[in-house]
């Protein structure tokens, strides 16, 4: 893709769908990664940081999943990202679950571990059009994570319990979910407008107290 990055994050989407199609790639996975790209490439725009650090792909990742998703793209190349133990531990559960430990799925592993960090909902924070899309991502590719989240628990929320469960801690009180004062918290509606189509049409994104806590 020889033409410069654009403040236009739905012109983007545009083009790497149709950059997908015409390369036959798969159509709900590129979706996905296009979703995810779009709305980095207009964060690093506007919070004027390098991609990587919103993705949390390095450069040769990058050209992977435009190799995978975008045939002939040619995205902005950043260097590589930093991380913490914490977005590690949430990749490797991510990448142990995976459902064919394809090159895709590590790809996805990396960059959904990363907006994971971001403040909204994590569909919204991948750029999705609503939590059912979250949820086919998680069931196509992370089959295993989908079965053991049967009960619904928001996503972030579900992650960071793995994850505290897997170093030996205790994050909930409660001895079930059904006793905890915090209950509506982990499992209430994920309400809200898809952020890609927000930014799209010139408007910034909310920032609401979704995350981990």
């Amino acid at each position: 893709m020889g033409r410069a990055w654009t403040d236009h994050s739905g012109e983007a989407y545009a083009e790497l769908i149709w950059l997908g199609a015409l390369g036959g790639a798969d159509a709900f996975d590129t979706h996905l990664a296009a979703s995810i790209l779009a709305l980095a490439l207009r964060e690093a725009l506007h919070e004027d940081t390098p991609l990587c650090e919103l993705t949390g792909l390095d450069d040769a990742e990058t050209e992977a999943l435009a190799a995978i998703c975008f045939p002939g793209a040619r995205l902005p190349l950043s260097g590589t990202p930093a991380r913490t133990q914490e977005e590690q531990a949430l990749r490797d559960i991510l990448w142990m679950n995976s459902a064919a430990a394809s090159v895709l799925e590590i790809l996805l592993s990396r960059m959904v571990a990363r907006r994971c960090q971001r403040p909204n909902h994590l569909w919204q924070d991948l750029g999705l059009g609503g939590r059912t899309e979250l949820s086919m991502l998680m069931q196509r590719h992370f089959p295993r994570l989908a079965a053991r989240n049967g009960a619904d628990m928001k996503w972030k929320k579900f992650f960071y319990r793995m994850m505290c469960s897997s170093e030996g801690f205790r994050l909930c009180s409660a001895p079930v979910c059904t006793e905890c004062d915090d209950f509506d918290a982990c499992f209430g509606a994920e309400d809200g407008e898809s952020l890609l189509a927000r930014m799209a049409n010139g408007r910034p994104a909310p920032m609401q107290p979704e995350a981990r806590a």
